[in-house]
């Protein structure tokens, strides 16, 4: 079998600045042991994160030269809407200018205390907006999800059994909805099988409850249905896609990631009333109906983007190219969570560093031996991200340690990935020599943000 090579090719470059080892300790240093406190102009691979840092094609920043600034009624909004309803199927589409704006309009209409959120795994911003409403957020991951080492095609489903338990026993008058992540993002970058998809539905159905589709990945989800899922190897990915989202009363998404925009999301429904009331507190929020927040060009470019992300050339791309990077660590020995992912590689930060307590963050250690390394920027999905504190102060650590490596759309080539690879094996052979953190600054809510932290 032939190189799979990149589907496209490069029209502009921007500069990579180097720095020797000595500066990026501290510069670190000075960032208080954060990544996200970095300036990106002191990272040489920028993995932190793969939402609004894809390369735009040549026909997305055409369309930004075409984009309809209009306040109300832009033919942009319409060629948007247009693309989302196409792949959804739902009538009620809602621009926002990011995906967790979305998330705050939802969750401040259908949230609120005693209530509860049902998912596969929630995001951080997503986990964030429910328990800002005063709801809390629940994970019932499948339990092939919760073994890193474990290969299986769908470790992002939700826990049928659990759900209908779940249910249950709360009463589905307070649970609000049901939430399916695509792909699991916090889970691995998993995808979810439609087999999974159209269980929850059936349950969803039985008690009255509402399921939604967090489709940021939506497209590398449908790809891996086409490729691992029996009866879909011969349908297209928009074909897949469009039955995914029939199952769904609604759904959010980020279009900085499977949209390859640099900023915009939106909300997509079936219920009408339940759409008026979203829109009413758009414009109180955001702005009118149709921009959202975004510009007439943004919405352009994400129209075009939805298209583009589904071709078949481009999504086996992305995904081998995931996969090459977990080959050269299969190489070395290195633990991560099997099989890849769509868009990360996540390193299992608990088996990498088994000296390193949970309480003392192995999965913030691994970022900051990534970082003075090799210039490579990742970022924790563990104790820092999701851990809460019990009544008598001690952490209660989140379900799995990990360090995502997320690679944006269309930015780097293999060399790039080559040498990632061999600073993820070169600080592995020295891992002993790594030493756990403690937090000496946090804020209530998504404190990975803005931690800081020092050595122990």
């Amino acid at each position: 079998m032939k190189t799979i090579i990149e589907p496209f090719k490069i029209k502009s470059v921007e500069p990579v600045y180097f720095t020797s080892r000595e500066e990026r300790k501290q510069i670190l240093s000075a960032a208080h042991y954060n990544p996200f406190l970095i300036h990106a102009r002191d990272v040489i691979i920028d993995l932190l994160t793969d939402s609004g840092t894809s390369a735009m094609s040549s026909e997305q920043w055409a369309g930004v030269m075409r984009g309809d600034e209009s306040y109300a009624g832009s033919e942009s909004f319409f060629r948007f809407e247009n693309s989302v309803r196409n792949i959804t199927g739902m009538p009620f589409i809602i621009p926002t200018h990011q995906g967790r704006a979305a998330e705050k309009i939802l969750f401040s209409i259908c949230g609120g205390k005693g209530k509860y959120f049902v998912s596969n795994t929630l995001f951080d911003t997503t986990r964030a907006n429910i328990e800002f409403s005063g709801a809390e957020g629940i994970d019932l991951l499948c339990e092939e999800g919760k073994q890193p080492a474990l290969v299986a095609p769908f470790k992002g489903n939700i826990n049928i059994q659990a759900l209908e338990q779940f249910i249950q026993e709360k009463g589905a008058e307070n649970i609000p909805m049901v939430i399916i992540t695509v792909t699991n993002n916090s889970g691995g970058g998993q995808p979810v099988s439609m087999e999974n998809v159209r269980a929850a539905r059936q349950v969803c159905d039985k008690y009255g409850v509402r399921l939604f589709i967090d489709a940021c990945r939506f497209a590398e989800n449908c790809y891996f249905i086409k490729k691992r899922e029996k009866g879909y190897a011969d349908k297209t990915v928009l074909a897949i896609a469009q039955e995914l989202f029939s199952y769904a009363d609604g759904c959010t998404m980020s279009a900085k990631k499977d949209a390859f925009a640099n900023i915009g999301g939106f909300l997509a429904l079936r219920n009408e009333q339940l759409a008026m009331e979203c829109r009413n507190l758009l414009i109180i929020t955001e702005g009118f109906p149709t921009y959202g927040g975004l510009a007439g060009r943004d919405l352009e470019a994400i129209a075009i983007g939805l298209e583009e992300v589904m071709q078949e050339d481009y999504l086996q791309y992305r995904i081998r190219s995931i996969e090459y990077i977990g080959e050269k660590l299969d190489a070395a020995g290195v633990p991560y969570i099997k099989p890849t992912g769509g868009h990360a590689v996540y390193l299992d930060a608990k088996a990498f560093l088994p000296h390193i307590p949970v309480h003392q963050y192995p999965g913030q250690a691994l970022c900051a031996a990534l970082y003075i390394e090799g210039g490579v920027r990742g970022v924790e999905i563990g104790s820092v991200m999701f851990g809460k504190y019990a009544a008598d102060g001690s952490l209660i650590p989140a379900q799995m340690e990990l360090v995502r490596l997320a690679i944006p759309r269309r930015v780097y080539t293999q060399s790039h990935i080559d040498y990632v690879a061999e600073v993820i094996v070169e600080v592995f052979r020295n891992r002993d020599q790594i030493k756990g953190y403690e937090i000496t600054y946090e804020t209530p809510l998504l404190r990975h943000f803005t931690a800081q932290f020092r050595e122990v």
